[in-house]
């Protein structure tokens, strides 16, 4: 009695054990009922029955399918090889579950169909330089396509495109080459731009040297003027007082005769070799001559002895 107990407990605690079923929070459960889809549980403690009824789970979160690498023939018939990961998410338990039979090898394999559809469609340069755009694409292609299975693709990144060997090395040797190029375009340019800042130096140097010169014939010649014109005032000034002098003082004609002839006396001392005689020397001369008759006449006189008496 006490064994067939036992049993019944054991068999309660079993029956217990199959009709409770824990739902994680990142999954959902799809309970089905002899073969037939019953109903969906959420996260949580759910009740089957067991023996009748069975419960699959469903992951929601996001998961990454890793797609091995393939040959892709490019545009301008390049074989370059290519591998991707895909990222996607779970959007209905339901349809990922009863719409595909494994979704992880029907999402790879239409990677890369997909992949050699997009790269088939760029030269080997685009190829290389146009990941995005590849990327892009591609989780269109594979999000519209996977839609009817309740998935989303969130991502699609590619790891890497290898190009065959000697393409590669041509790459390499093109890319030294024009290293090269702009290494020679770089240093031309810096000698054209020194070039022109040494030509542009020069030419300040030579327009500042020649204002300074400008400046000091100007500063000299304002020197000059300014000397001129002091020596002048001071001449002026000078005769002007002799003038004012002989004026006050009433000279006689033969004084000023006098006068007259040791300035022409000076002016004849010179180097020159003619000596232009003023307008007024024909009335200087006939003052001369009277002053030489007088004299004359004094010397008769004094010589004379009847006139002394």
């Amino acid at each position: 009695m006490l064994v067939i107990l036992i049993i019944v407990v054991l068999f309660l605690i079993f029956i217990a054990a199959m009709s409770l079923k824990i739902i994680r929070p990142y999954e959902k459960g799809l309970v089905e009922r002899l073969g037939k889809f019953h109903r969906q549980v959420d996260s949580g403690l759910n009740f089957i029955m067991p023996f009748i009824e069975r419960i699959t789970k469903v992951d929601l979160r996001e998961m990454v399918i890793d797609v091995p690498p393939q040959e892709v023939i490019t545009r301008d018939n390049v074989i370059v090889t290519v591998d991707a990961v895909i990222y996607y998410e779970v959007t209905d338990a339901y349809r990922v579950v009863y719409n595909v039979g494994d979704f992880t090898s029907a999402a790879v394999k239409l990677a890369q169909t997909n992949l050699r559809n997009v790269i088939g469609e760029l030269e080997l340069d685009q190829t290389l330089t146009s990941r995005e755009r590849i990327n892009t694409k591609l989780r269109e292609v594979l999000d519209e396509a996977t839609d009817k299975w309740g998935v989303r693709i969130t991502r699609v990144e590619i790891k890497k495109i290898d190009p065959p060997q000697d393409i590669m090395d041509a790459m390499s040797k093109q890319m030294k080459a024009e290293r090269m190029k702009r290494a020679v375009i770089l240093e031309a340019e810096g000698y054209k731009q020194s070039e022109i800042t040494k030509a542009e130096g020069d030419r300040n140097a030579a327009i500042l040297k020649a204002e300074g010169e400008a400046e000091a014939v100007k500063k000299k010649a304002d020197a000059q003027k300014y000397k001129l014109s002091i020596e002048a005032d001071g001449e002026a000034e000078a005769i002007l007082k002799v003038f004012n002098s002989i004026h006050k003082g009433n000279p006689t004609k033969d004084l000023i005769t006098i006068r007259y002839f040791e300035a022409l006396k000076a002016i004849s001392d010179g180097k020159s070799t003619k000596v232009f005689m003023p307008y007024e020397i024909s009335g200087i001369l006939s003052s001369v001559a009277a002053m030489a008759d007088i004299s004359k006449n004094d010397t008769i006189s004094d010589s004379n002895p009847e006139n002394k008496e």
